[in-house]
């Protein structure tokens, strides 16, 4: 059946290939609208709920550090940084002011990094915050965060997303918080669309270059990619992978296209049997990556059997990249050795709005039940996906990712068991191993002495199998052909591009 939809979606959207190109829709010409792939289920300051959250929030937040188009570390609200004795990094700040008009001070860096470290924090980065020491706050442009060991791969951390800088005791019951970015909230239609006007107190002279943003929400891949094509949007994120081809064709049109995101099964280990590796593992072996690659995604990634390292990345190993290759006797066998010879029933969690989601846990179903493990298929909402995985009310699950960033340290959110819970990663599932070689790697400046850590880290984490990688796939963003600027950053930084909507002009 999948097959089937590949090839007649694929014809269909050929077909329009040959149209006219797109007519603006009639709007003001300083504003960018831009086609979510969902209505964020919030935009809190601190907590990782899905691309389309991230891309509005990317707007109004800012952090100490971010990302450029190339992917290389680059300033915000911070305009240097540098390694301050053993455990130490100074950070001079910028003359920069929040959305309320109070400057960006140290106190504000201090008191932010304190709330996503909180014991009760649920912020995405709550684990690796609490490493922290202290912050120091020796007068309001500096900031010398103390870590309790020599952490190598700090800015990294704060160049994610996830660690904006927000305004003291600005965070409400929202999570939100008052940020610094160059776009404020100007209006929400709860369910629909986020409208952003230009911050006029932004640190970066002569931008934004829009003035206003407008995200408007379409569930319907195929909706969004008609829309660009109509004009009512500009640029559209998670472009349909059978699109892809007809875009390229259309000289309207230009495909941003990058590889780095991947699909994978996660899992809880307070439900039985996932509480064992070695159904785990069975699991890992009994599915057929390329009918991923082909069905679901078009040709357009690879098949992913080990931990999500790419290619180019100096800690890649091919063995071990194919470590959990298509093997069903091996599967079986570990199901015997499990206990569980017969098999058993469970529930795979995944959602219909996304339809790599939908059929990534169609593929996974019916290569599971070849090994005698029976799946439901449980397909809400994403907002209630994301519900469900925050509350572990789920057995196992289908889940779209990326790394944190391109350094192996990247992965830890999603390999790292003893981090707080999260519906991104599986969660019950201890890793101390894996835990105590991240760490061991972040203590770590020299890149060779690094790569034998992350050599050891990568084979536990294979036989932890806390992550089943299944696909890598191509990540793409669509647009008019006058939209200037826009950039897909490479790799597992893919999720963060809308970084670059500041830089954007019409014409």
């Amino acid at each position: 059946m999948l097959t089937t939809r590949r090839v007649f979606m694929g014809s269909a959207l050929a077909m329009g290939a040959g149209l006219a190109g797109p007519a603006r829709a009639a709007r003001a010409a300083d504003t960018l609208v831009f086609g979510l792939s969902s209505y964020p289920p919030n935009l809190q300051a601190f907590a990782a709920a899905g691309t389309a959250a991230l891309t509005v929030k990317l707007q109004t937040h800012r952090g100490l550090l971010s990302y450029d188009s190339t992917g290389k570390v680059r300033p915000e609200l911070a305009e240097s940084w540098e390694p301050q004795g053993a455990t130490g990094w100074r950070f001079r700040l910028r003359e920069a002011v929040f959305h309320n008009g109070k400057a960006v001070t140290s106190e504000d860096v201090r008191w932010t990094l304190e709330q996503i470290a909180a014991e009760n924090s649920a912020a995405a980065f709550a684990g690796q915050f609490r490493d922290i020491e202290r912050v120091e706050t020796p007068d309001p442009r500096t900031a010398v965060i103390v870590m309790k060991e020599p952490t190598s791969i700090l800015p990294e951390w704060l160049a994610h997303p996830h660690v904006p800088i927000v305004a003291r005791e600005s965070l409400g019951r929202d999570g939100v918080g008052i940020g610094a970015g160059p776009y404020v909230v100007k209006s929400q239609e709860r369910g629909s669309s986020v409208t952003l006007e230009a911050n006029p107190r932004y640190y970066r002279p002569g931008l934004p270059k829009i003035r206003n943003l407008r995200f408007i929400a379409y569930a319907d891949e195929n909706l969004r990619v008609a829309a660009l094509r109509a004009g009512d949007v500009d640029i559209i994120e998670y472009v349909p992978w059978e699109a892809m081809a007809s875009i390229e064709a259309d000289t309207n049109l230009r495909l941003d296209n990058q590889n780095g995101p991947f699909m994978w099964m996660g899992f809880n280990g307070a439900r039985k049997p996932f509480d064992n590796p070695l159904v785990r593992q069975a699991c890992a072996y009994a599915i057929r990556r390329e009918e991923i690659v082909q069905a679901v995604f078009f040709g357009r990634g690879a098949p992913l059997a080990g931990i999500p390292l790419v290619e180019d990345s100096p800690f890649f190993d091919a063995a071990r990249s194919r470590h959990f290759s298509y093997d069903p006797a091996k599967a079986k066998a570990l199901l015997s050795q499990a206990g569980l010879a017969g098999g058993f029933s469970t529930q795979l969690l995944s959602t219909a709005q996304y339809g790599m989601h939908k059929s990534t846990a169609e593929i996974v179903q019916q290569h599971l039940g070849e090994i005698g493990i029976k799946a439901e298929l449980s397909m809400p909402d994403w907002a209630t996906r994301i519900a469900r995985g925050s509350r572990a009310q789920y057995d196992f699950f289908i889940q779209g990712s990326t790394a944190d960033n391109n350094d192996p340290d990247g992965l830890s959110t999603l390999l790292d068991g003893s981090l707080p819970s999260s519906s991104s990663r599986s969660i019950n599932l201890p890793t101390p191993e894996v835990h105590d070689l991240f760490a061991e790697g972040r203590r770590e400046f020299d890149g060779a002495k690094r790569k034998a850590i992350y050599e050891r880290l990568e084979k536990q984490a294979l036989y932890d199998c806390a992550l089943v990688g299944l696909a890598w796939r191509a990540q793409g963003y669509a647009m008019a052909k006058d939209v200037r600027g826009f950039r897909g950053l490479p790799g597992a930084l893919n999720f963060n591009s809308g970084v670059t909507l500041e830089d954007v002009s019409l014409g």
